[in-house]
């Protein structure tokens, strides 16, 4: 969806949309600066980790997808500025907001493989043949990136040929950029987008209300009072859950009511705060791209332990808490 609308009803008791870009686009460019640090220090670490574990392989995947969806975060902002050209409007309709969106997906597939993975290591121990196998790891990491880009990017990317008009400044500049073929496609792609990713909710979800009720029930068996461990495995799974349900929820919650208008004559109110609730709603979603590098100091202790070590070589002295059962 275009994140330039400008012209929509005035008649409502909504912020002007001008406004409301500009606003977005600030945030995005704020976003910017501890995203690229934070991803980079993440790829610096995995660089220097030997992909010996399924789940270190699916975590460079995601730190690549969170460092392309990062890259993507100036361009995309400086798009949505009220005086951005036709052509950055047009490359961003393109290719920016397309490998964006992908780079999530990629990055909420991939979660969910992780969470299959700890689920698999944790709870069913006789999934081990095949789900903690490092080329089954390599092998399902490569299809995700193929299904992603490959059936979705590559051909929004191709649909997306019409030449834009530099009249068309509103809220459906991007769509009016898509040949009938790309238009029927968009639609596809969100329905699928959707699909996948309440999917993966609902097995990310699965997965971690049966790690912990395990680990829990391991701390029962052992007749353990380590209050203190039980707490921790609580708090992990809390924060693993929230972040997800922050970052992606929202914008899922509204991403069929966009699809719908983009393509059907809506009321001009309505569409102004499905527009407004959308902008904001990307944004939260871009946050992820700061909440996954913390969180992996929480999902990987050979992450931890290495990061602490490269910090120490750099004279910086830092501890995170270590947890014997992960």
């Amino acid at each position: 969806m275009s994140n330039n609308a400008s012209s929509l009803s005035t008649e409502c008791a909504a912020p002007s949309l001008v406004t409301i870009n500009e606003v977005v686009s600030s945030l995005f460019f704020l976003l910017f600066p501890p995203a690229l640090l934070l991803n980079g220090v993440a790829v610096w670490v995995s660089f220097h980790l030997r992909s010996t574990s399924t789940f270190i392989v699916y975590l460079k995947n995601l730190v690549a997808a969170d460092l392309l969806m990062t890259l993507a975060l100036p361009p995309l902002a400086a798009s949505m500025l009220p005086r951005a050209t036709v052509e950055l409007r047009a490359l961003a309709c393109r290719y920016i907001e397309v490998i964006f969106y992908c780079c999530m997906y990629t990055s909420i597939l991939l979660m969910s493989l992780i969470s299959l993975d700890r689920f698999f290591k944790i709870v069913r121990p006789c999934g081990k043949a095949l789900g903690q196998n490092v080329m089954f790891s390599i092998v399902m990491s490569s299809l995700v990136w193929v299904a992603i880009f490959g059936s979705t990017a590559i051909p929004t990317m191709i649909l997306t040929d019409q030449e834009p008009h530099p009249d068309n400044l509103t809220a459906d500049f991007c769509m009016s950029m898509k040949s009938p073929a790309g238009v029927s496609l968009h639609n596809y792609v969100v329905i699928f987008m959707e699909t996948l990713f309440w999917l993966a909710s609902i097995l990310i979800v699965f997965c971690y209300i049966c790690i912990t009720a395990k680990v829990l029930k391991s701390f029962r068996n052992s007749g353990s009072n380590n209050t203190k461990g039980k707490k921790k495995t609580k708090l992990r799974v809390f924060l693993i859950l929230l972040v997800f349900c922050v970052c992606f929820v929202p914008l899922h919650l509204v991403r069929i009511s966009v699809s719908h208008m983009e393509t059907v004559d809506t009321d001009g109110c309505r569409e102004m705060w499905v527009v407004i609730v959308h902008e904001v709603a990307r944004w939260v979603a871009a946050t992820n791209t700061c909440l996954d590098p913390l969180l992996y100091i929480y999902l990987c202790r050979e992450y931890r332990d290495k990061l602490v070590d490269m910090m120490k070589d750099k004279g910086i002295c830092v501890q995170f808490y270590s947890d014997e059962r992960e």
